[in-house]
C-alpha cells in the first residue's frame, strides 16, 4: 500500500540537507510543521512551516524540554487511519495525521566526546522527544514514513517523484527497522556513558552502540557472510578508527582481525617499531632508533611467513620506508630463503602522499595492498571501559582488556645471575610480544628483534621447542619470554641447551623453586613478572 504525503514534520539536530529536502517536500505540496531552531531555518530559507505550538495550542517550555509531547503530535503518528475507532478519536480532539516525520536526535555521543564535558552537559543532549517520536512513526510505519538520516532523503524523494508524492511500503518498513536500529543504538551510547561513571564495571543490562561500516566479501571463510561494525563512542586510535585509503580491493574479516593484532602490539612501544603479522600472532617485531631498520629487523624475523602478512609501524610511512617495504624481498629476503614478498595490509599513524604513490605505482603492489592510516599514537587515551567481548554460542564473555604491559615496579629477581641492561630491553620486548601471541607462548628476542615465536601450542615445552627451532643460531644469547608460568623446569633446561641467556615468566608456579634451581645451575638470569598474559 502506498501512503500520500500531506503532512510533514520535520525536527532535526543535524541539519546537513535539510533546507533542500523541506523544499523538495513543499514543491510536491506536502504542508511541513517544524520545531524551533529548525522551523527558524527553514523559514530563513524562504520555506513556508507550521509551528509546534500552533498545532498543540501549547507554548515551546522548558528550555525546549517540552513541545512535541503532546497528543496532537502522538495521535497524529499513531493513529491507525484504516480502524474507525481512532480516526473517530483523532476527529472528536482535532488531531491531524502526520504522514512523514524527519528527526536526527540530540548530538549525545558528539557532546560526550568533547573533552571536559560534563555530566550535566550530557544530561541535556539526551533527546526525550525525538526518540518518542521516531518510534511513534516508526511503530506506525504502515500509515507514516520515518526519516532519520540525511543519507535517506535521496531515496524519499526519489520514491516521491515516482510514485506521485506517495511513498510504498517496503521503502516505510525499512526505514521503520534502521529507525529502531537508531534508537537502540542511542539507548546504548547513553547507557554506556552512564555506566561509565559508576562503579560496577559490569551492569546488569548491558548494550553496546555499534554501526555498520561495511559489509566485507566473506567471513573467516568464503562461505560465511561477514560486516565491520564500528563501535560508536570508542575514541582510541585504533585500526577499527582508522581509515582505509583508495584501493582496488576490498578489506576482508581476516584482515581487519590481523591488521588489529599488529597495531595493538606495535602501539606497545614509545620507540620506533614494526610488527608483521600472519594468522594473528607475529611473526617479526623490531625495536630501533630508526623505524626503517626497526622494520627491516622485524621483517628478517621471519621472511617465509611475513609473504602475505599485515605490517603495523607506529611511525609515519615517508617515501624512503614505503620503498623500504616493498622492495623487502629484494633488498633483505632473497637473501635468507624468501621465496618473494607482498603485504595484504600496512597499517601505519599517517602516510605521506609521496608514500601513497610510490605504493600505488609498484606494478606487482599497486591497489591490491590495503593502507590504513590510524592518525598519531596516544597510549595515553587509551579506553579502559572498553570491553573485551568473546563470542560463545547463546552468550558473551566479558572481561577488561589487558592494558598491563612492561611494569619494572613488579619485577623480581630470583637467580643468581642478573640480566645486563642489553638483556633487560631484550626481556621487555619478549614479554610485550608474548602478551600478544595466542597462548601457550614462547617468545625470543635477541638484539631487541623477535627471533623465534612458539604459539598456541598444547603444552608449554613445545612452544619453547618450536621457537628455538625458529631462532636457529640467533637462540644463543636470546631473551626468552612466557606468557605463563613454568610448571616444570624443562624449559629452562632447553633454553640453557639452546644457548638462552635470560628468561622473563609471571612466577607462581609451585615449583618455582625447582624452576630457579635449574636457572642457577645453567647460569641462566630469570625475571618474575608478577603478572601472565594468557591470550585464547
Amino acid at each position: 500500500m502506498d501512503v500520500k504525503i500531506r503532512r510533514a514534520l520535520i525536527s532535526v539536530s543535524d541539519k546537513t540537507g535539510i533546507e533542500e529536502f523541506a523544499r523538495a517536500l513543499e514543491g510536491m505540496g506536502v504542508s511541513i510543521i517544524s520545531t524551533g531552531g529548525t522551523a527558524r531555518a527553514l523559514q530563513d530559507a524562504g520555506i513556508e512551516v507550521l509551528s509546534i505550538d500552533s498545532v498543540t495550542g501549547f507554548p515551546e517550555m522548558m528550555d525546549g524540554r517540552v513541545k512535541t509531547l503532546h497528543p496532537k503530535i502522538h495521535g497524529g503518528l499513531l493513529g491507525l487511519r484504516d480502524k474507525a475507532e481512532h480516526t473517530a478519536a483523532m476527529k472528536e480532539h482535532g488531531i491531524e495525521p502526520i504522514d512523514l516525520v524527519c528527526v536526527n536526535l540530540y548530538p549525545f555521543e558528539k557532546t560526550t566526546a568533547r573533552s571536559g564535558c560534563t555530566l550535566e552537559e550530557a544530561i541535556e543532549n539526551i533527546d526525550i522527544g525525538g526518540p518518542s517520536m521516531v518510534r511513534s512513526a516508526a511503530k506506525n510505519h504502515r500509515f507514516v514514513t520515518i526519516v532519520t538520516s540525511p543519507s535517506q532523503y535521496e531515496s524519499v524523494l526519489s520514491e516521491m517523484r515516482d510514485k506521485r508524492g506517495s511513498i510504498g511500503e517496503d521503502l516505510r518498513r525499512d526505514l521503520a527497522r534502521q529507525a529502531f536500529g537508531l534508537t537502540a543504538s542511542y539507548d546504548a551510547a547513553i547507557s554506556k556513558y552512564l555506566n561509565g561513571r559508576a562503579e560496577d564495571l559490569f551492569p546488569q543490562r548491558l548494550s553496546i552502540a555499534a554501526i555498520k561500516e561495511q559489509e566485507l566479501r566473506y567471513g573467516e571463510n568464503p562461505h560465511q557472510r561477514g560486516a565491520f561494525y564500528k563501535l560508536t563512542d570508542s575514541r582510541e586510535v585504533s585500526v577499527g578508527a582508522a581509515r582505509l585509503l583508495e584501493g582496488d580491493t576490498p578489506i576482508s574479516f581476516n584482515n581487519l582481525m590481523d591488521a588489529n593484532a599488529a597495531f595493538e602490539l606495535v602501539k606497545e612501544f614509545d620507540e620506533p617499531a614494526a610488527v608483521v603479522v600472519k594468522h594473528m600472532n607475529p611473526c617479526g617485531c623490531a625495536v630501533d632508533s630508526d623505524i626503517q631498520r626497526a622494520y627491516e629487523k622485524a621483517y628478517l624475523g621471519d621472511v617465509v611467513s611475513a609473504f602475505g602478512g599485515i605490517v603495523a609501524l607506529n611511525r609515519p610511512v615517508d617515501p624512503d620506508l614505503a620503498a623500504a617495504i616493498m622492495d623487502s624481498y629484494a633488498r633483505f629476503g632473497k637473501a635468507h630463503g624468501a621465496g618473494g614478498f607482498f603485504a595484504e595490509v600496512i597499517v601505519a599513524p599517517l602516510f605521506e602522499p609521496e608514500a601513497i604513490e610510490l605504493i600505488r605505482t609498484l606494478k606487482t603492489w599497486g591497489q591490491r595492498v590495503r593502507l590504513l592510516e590510524t592518525g598519531p599514537i596516544d597510549r595515553q587515551k587509551r579506553d579502559k571501559r572498553e570491553y573485551d567481548i568473546r563470542c560463545l554460542v547463546g552468550g558473551l564473555l566479558l572481561q577488561e582488556r589487558d592494558l598491563a604491559g612492561w611494569e619494572p615496579e613488579l619485577l623480581s629477581f630470583p637467580t643468581k645471575v642478573r640480566p645486563t641492561q642489553e638483556q633487560m630491553e631484550d626481556l621487555r620486548i619478549a614479554w610485550l610480544c608474548a602478551k600478544h601471541v595466542k597462548s601457550n607462548t614462547i617468545t625470543l628476542v635477541n638484539g631487541r628483534k623477535l627471533v623465534g615465536v612458539g604459539a598456541g601450542q598444547m603444552n608449554r615445552v613445545e612452544s619453547g621447542q618450536i621457537a628455538i627451532k625458529h631462532a636457529g643460531a640467533a637462540a644463543r644469547g636470546a631473551s626468552m619470554g612466557s606468557d605463563a608460568f613454568f610448571p616444570f623446569p624443562d624449559n629452562v633446561e632447553n633454553a640453557a641447551a639452546a644457548g638462552i641467556a635470560c628468561v622473563v615468566q609471571p612466577g607462581g608456579s609451585k615449583k618455582d623453586d625447582e624452576v630457579i634451581a635449574a636457572a642457577d645451575k645453567a647460569g641462566i638470569a630469570m625475571i618474575f613478572a608478577g603478572k601472565r598474559h594468557f591470550k585464547h
